[in-house]
C-alpha cells in the first residue's frame, strides 16, 4: 500500500502565500503521476495541478501563473507552491499520486486525507 502524507496549508490573508507538501511512502515500485485537488463542502473535487515523474506539468486555468507544482523523485514528494491566493481558493486541497506497488498489476490513484487552506479578504 501507498501512503501519502500531507502538510503545510493553513489560514492566510487574500494576496498570501502558502506551501503545501505530500510524501508518499509505502512499497512503491513506480510513482508516475502526482498532483493536487481541491474541494469545496456542496462541489465536485477539482483537479489543481499535476506533475509526472519527467517533470511535465499541468494546471487548472484559475490557477495559471499563481500556483507552481514541483516534486522531488528522490523523496517521492510532492510540492504545490500558491501565491496570490484570493477567498476562491479556499478549500480542501488532497494530494492524489498513482503508483505501481510489487505485486500490483496496474498503477492506481492513491489520496491524502487533505489539508484545509482558508484565504481571508
Amino acid at each position: 500500500q501507498v501512503q501519502l502524507a500531507e502538510s503545510g496549508g493553513g489560514s492566510v490573508q487574500a494576496g498570501g502565500s502558502l506551501r503545501l507538501s505530500c510524501s508518499a511512502s509505502g512499497s512503491i515500485t513506480s510513482l508516475n503521476l502526482m498532483g493536487w485537488h481541491r474541494q469545496v463542502p456542496g462541489k465536485e473535487r477539482e483537479p489543481v495541478a499535476s506533475i509526472l515523474s519527467d517533470g511535465t506539468v499541468k494546471y487548472a486555468d484559475s490557477v495559471k501563473g499563481r500556483f507552481t507544482i514541483s516534486r522531488d523523485n528522490a523523496k517521492n514528494t510532492v510540492y504545490l507552491q500558491m501565491s496570490s491566493l484570493k477567498p476562491e481558493d479556499t478549500a480542501v486541497y488532497v494530494c492524489s499520486a498513482v503508483a505501481k506497488v510489487p505485486g500490483g498489476a496496474f498503477p492506481r490513484a492513491y489520496w491524502g486525507q487533505g489539508s484545509q487552506v482558508t484565504v481571508s479578504p
